[in-house]
């Protein structure tokens, strides 16, 4: 129990003010469950990956990159305990001004192509390695305009693909790679760069953030944790408002699956030692 009482304390990243009222509310909801959680908050994944492996939080609620690179650290055997339903299907979408659009990645040679910030698994990094799938080596082959705005985030903030819209709506960027649940929120919520542009290519699905523990994390605590987790019932009137702001509705078990593309990746960008 790393020298502590029972309660399993989780380590998230505060990208958002939101993540204190998510967190009160599981809190309240892991205590209700017979189930004691307290949670620790970081400024950036890589405090948070370093706090996991030094055993300081027993699971980090991790995004896809957080999670690859503390795997490779651990060496291949962190435990996976769960991730939202939206984690299991996620893609990465290129957008264009209308009418401008691609029949094939190859179209892009010579010109630029805008991305997220460079730790964004669905908005740079896993862009450039299913565009190089598909035969375009977009670092050698086009410009790349890319926003490292908050860095340390993995993207969650989002700030770097609103970026990313705009310089392709204003034409400093003939497309742009963001996540399509962020260009759906963009479109529902009447981001008016948006409006001008539309989905040229769409990634093959990946997984995104999960729930990662060590090896050595107690499988007992481990599996009753992860029960009262997916135990959580977006019905339940004392829930649907964080799990809201979480943007889940509901919890999937842990799979491993899901991140081969993304381990290729860090490897293939020099991001894994």
């Amino acid at each position: 129990m790393n020298g502590r009482d029972d309660t399993t304390l989780v380590g998230a990243v505060a990208y958002h003010p939101r993540i204190v009222t998510i967190w009160e509310g599981f809190r309240d909801y892991f205590a209700a469950q017979g189930t004691p959680t307290d949670y620790v908050l970081y400024s950036n994944y890589e405090r948070l990956v370093d706090a996991l492996l030094a055993a300081e939080v027993d699971i980090g609620w991790n995004t896809n990159t957080a999670y690859v690179a503390a795997e490779a650290r651990i060496g291949g055997d962190a435990q996976v305990l769960a991730m939202r339903d939206v984690d299991a299907d996620f893609r990465t979408v290129i957008v264009t001004r209308r009418g401008e659009g691609f029949d094939s990645p190859r179209e892009l040679v010579g010109k630029t192509i805008g991305l997220g910030s460079r730790d964004s698994g669905h908005a740079a990094i896993l862009p450039l390695h299913y565009l190089a799938r598909e035969g375009l080596d977009a670092e050698r082959e086009t410009t790349l305009l890319r926003f490292d705005t908050d860095l340390g985030k993995h993207g969650d903030t989002g700030d770097s693909e609103f970026r990313v819209i705009r310089a392709v709506a204003d034409g400093d960027a003939d497309a742009g790679a963001v996540g399509d649940a962020t260009w759906a929120a963009m479109r529902s919520e009447g981001f008016a760069p948006a409006a001008e542009l539309e989905v040229a290519w769409r990634s093959p699905t990946y997984f995104h953030c999960n729930f990662t523990a060590l090896p050595s994390f107690d499988g007992s605590r481990a599996a009753r944790w992860t029960e009262a987790l997916l135990a959580m019932s977006y019905d339940d009137p004392a829930l649907r408002s964080v799990m809201d702001l979480e943007g889940v509705k509901r919890w999937l078990p842990g799979d491993k699956s899901g991140y081969v593309d993304l381990t290729d990746a860090m490897r293939e960008q020099g991001m894994l030692a």
